[in-house]
Parts: structure tokens; sequence; C-alpha cells
């Protein structure tokens, strides 16, 4: 059983428990997935089973789209409704349209961005929302994201706690709690997050998703589209099995470069490996075997 489920994932459960229900209902063992989403926070989760596990590393770097509640008022110790306030909560406020216009046109394109405490990152082999939860905070080094796109969808500026939301289309590894804090400091105000729903990862979207109740074999979708954007290269029937098991295959066509990764595919479409182009040798050496 191999393929690419795209789950609409709940709020209330992790990553680790969206995969366990998988491997329950699908009855197997190799589920994996590209990309965790909070617990709190729902929407489009890439799931792969079985020889798709393998192929993670060319999902995993994906552009992300999100819909995300900001709330102006207060911080809190998660950058979530989950924590607590760790700034003095702000009474009744008035926040012109313009200033979060202002605020957000800073954060389009490539910026610096600093992992919150309470995130799955791991310096030196931990994770920090396990130092998070033990009261430690540790530096962190910033590190460079790109938002592509950052709209306004509504707001409501004159209720007690004034509420944004928005549209962030962002490079992986990019907290979408961290950008919530970044803007309100902005503002003037402490913000944090009310909701955050992922649609997109990649090339899928939400209207392409599941829910776990909803999960059947059927829903598989093939382990080919993970890496369809890659140049593809088709192997006579005799190197089909040479291939799996790792030997390299010459090419004189110049339609590769250097380096370049290679979709290694059967006549019948199947892919068989994806591979890597030796200029040197003129070969496509396979690296990664769907065997």
């Amino acid at each position: 059983m191999d393929g690419i489920l795209i789950i609409d994932k709940p709020a209330g459960i992790t990553s680790h428990d969206v995969v366990a229900r998988v491997r329950r209902t699908l009855k197997t063992k190799r589920v994996g997935h590209t990309g965790t989403l909070d617990p709190f926070a729902t929407g489009v989760m890439v799931i792969l089973v079985g020889k798709a596990t393998r192929l993670a590393q060319f999902l995993d770097k994906d552009e992300k789209e999100y819909e995300a509640v900001v709330r102006f008022g207060f911080e809190t110790d998660t950058g979530d409704n989950t924590g607590s306030p760790k700034s003095e909560v702000q009474g009744p406020m008035s926040i012109e349209i313009g200033q979060v216009d202002s605020a957000l046109a800073k954060f389009r394109g490539t910026i610096m961005q600093t992992p919150p405490m309470y995130s799955a990152k791991k310096v030196e082999g931990k994770k920090l929302y396990e130092l998070a939860r033990k009261g430690v905070e540790i530096e962190r080094q910033s590190v460079k994201v790109n938002i592509s796109d950052l709209v306004i969808l509504d707001s409501a500026f004159r209720t007690p706690h004034s509420e944004l939301r928005m549209r962030v289309a962002c490079s992986a590894g990019t907290y979408i709690r961290t950008l919530a804090e970044d803007v309100g400091r902005e503002v003037g105000v402490g913000a944090h997050l009310t909701e955050l729903r992922r649609t997109r990862a990649g090339k899928f979207k939400i209207d392409q998703a599941v829910t776990l109740d909803e999960v059947t074999e059927s829903d598989l979708k093939p382990i080919e589209l993970a890496v369809e954007h890659l140049p593809n290269f088709t192997l006579r029937d005799d190197r089909v099995s040479k291939t799996l098991n790792g030997m390299s295959t010459r090419d004189l066509s110049g339609t590769f470069t250097g380096g370049e990764q290679v979709r290694m595919t059967a006549s019948t479409g199947e892919l068989v490996a994806i591979g890597f182009y030796d200029e040197t040798e003129k070969v496509i050496q396979p690296k990664v075997v769907l065997g």
C-alpha cells in the first residue's frame, strides 16, 4: 500500500496522533508526514504511506499557506490562545486598519524570524517546547524565511480585543505565531494567535483533503505526485531491475545538467527511483530507490 493522503487535521490532536490514526485505519506501519501542525491548528497535512515515505525530502520544503486570526491586546507564553497572558491585558482599544496595513508591509518578502520556544524545533537534540514546559528559555538563532503573500481577509478593530483574519503564504519553517507577535509589536500592542488553519502545502490544497474519520485506501494519491516537478527519464525495461539494485544508467541526450535530480520511471510510468545526473560520467545515479 503506497501513496499520498491529504488530511484535514482537526484541532486538539498532534501531528503524531494523525500519523497513528492513519496507521491504524490503513493497517500499515510505514506512515509519515511532510510537516507538523500545532495541536490547536487545523488543515492540510500531507501524509505519506508505504514507499511514499522515502519521498518526504521532496515535499517538506514546499511553500505553505494559512488563514490565521490574530488577537491584539496581549501576548501569551505560547504565542496562541492555549497559553497564559505574559503581558498586561490591555482594555478596549481601537486599532486603525491603516496601522495594520503599514505593519504587515514590513513582513512581506524575506525577513529574519526567531523560532518560538513553544515549537518542535530541536536545539542540541532537545525540542524547544520540552524546555519551555520546564520554564526554561534559551537563546534561539534567527532564521531567514520568505512571506510571499500577506493580506487582510477581514477584521474587527473595535471589539474589546481587536482581531484580524489574514492569509499568509510562506516558506517552510515560518512560524505564524511568531509573525502574529511581531505584527502586534509593530502596531504597538501585544498579540497572539487564536486560530490557525493551513489551507495549502505545496501543490496540495484543503479542497483535496479528507477527514480522519473518512480515510480509506481509495483516498491514496499516486506517489508520482510527490516528484512530478522533476524532469523525467524513462528506463528501458532491462534497466529497471538494475536501477532498483542501485546501478547507474548512461544518458547521452544532453537533457540534464550536472547534479540535477531526475525521476527514473519504467515504461509503464511507474516511479522506480530518484537519481542525480553525473555530468562527468554521463550517467544517472539512483539515490532514492522505490523497489
